[in-house]
């Protein structure tokens, strides 16, 4: 069952309670600085999505979230714990609890749609107890919830990007989730695919009652499926807010941003000729 209009009403409360924080959070690669003081709130229940130029940091933020990359210094929590001291084994209990659409869907090609979206039943410990009609059923619906009902036997080989996108949404929140983030969730879909997955990730938000942070740089994923927007620049949060607070923005940064305008100096013709 695709999410429309007669999808069931919203279960989702949007709060202004903290679930996760990001403080003074400072990483580096080499000489390369990416944060030099984030500082962030994604509250409880919202969809936050993180805007930024390509190389900003965006995933980087996402990946230290869930422990794959380690801050250099500052602070992150989730739902009151501290994730930037605990051991490698520990973070297991909170990415239980966070699952995550990555930007090419990460299927595995040896695996069918069916068993792909089962994986994460079979690896999480709390879930090892389902039986396997049970494991069968919960694939099923995580396959309706996305629009692609008994697709199990396809190999991601024979599936469109659009599709794969939709089966790794499946795959993520199979778990059940209380957080998604989505790292994005639109590259390399046509309009029409983009405009299904923005769907998805509002219908997924309200039907399971989840929070969800989506990376971006894609304006009209952004302005249809947020709550509130932050935006990356030069290693901190330039502005953060409503989406109508960036629609009006007149800070030029964000303007330019929004609108897709190049900073002046940096037009191709002038560039060429001076060769």
């Amino acid at each position: 069952m695709e999410m429309d209009s007669t999808s069931p009403p919203s279960r989702r409360t949007v709060t202004d309670q903290p679930l996760i924080v990001f403080k003074g959070v400072k990483k580096r690669f080499g000489t390369k600085v990416v944060y030099d003081g984030l500082d962030l709130v994604v509250n409880r229940g919202e969809t936050l999505t993180i805007l930024g130029g390509s190389g900003v940091g965006k995933s980087v933020m996402l990946k230290m979230l869930i422990g794959l990359l380690r801050v250099d210094s500052g602070s992150i929590t989730f739902d009151g714990n501290e994730l930037t001291t605990v051991s490698d084994r520990a973070y297991g209990e909170i990415r239980r609890r966070i699952g995550m659409l990555f930007q090419g869907a990460a299927l595995f090609d040896s695996l069918n749609v069916g068993e792909n979206v089962a994986y994460g039943l079979h690896e999480h410990q709390h879930l090892k107890s389902m039986t396997d009609d049970e494991i069968q059923q919960r694939v099923a619906r995580s396959l309706e919830l996305v629009g692609l009902p008994g697709i199990q036997p396809m190999m991601p080989a024979d599936l469109s990007g659009g599709m794969r996108k939709r089966v790794g949404l499946a795959r993520c929140i199979a778990v059940q989730p209380e957080v998604i983030l989505y790292d994005e969730p639109t590259t390399g879909l046509d309009p029409i695919n983009t405009a299904r997955i923005n769907n998805l990730i509002k219908g997924i938000a309200d039907a399971l009652d989840v929070t969800s942070i989506v990376v971006t740089h894609d304006m009209g994923t952004a302005f249809d499926v947020s709550d509130r927007l932050a935006m990356v620049y030069r290693g901190k949060i330039l502005m953060q807010g409503h989406p109508d607070r960036f629609r009006n923005s007149e800070d030029p940064r964000v303007r330019n941003f929004i609108q897709g305008i190049a900073p002046p100096g940096e037009d191709v013709t002038t560039l060429l000729q001076q060769g």
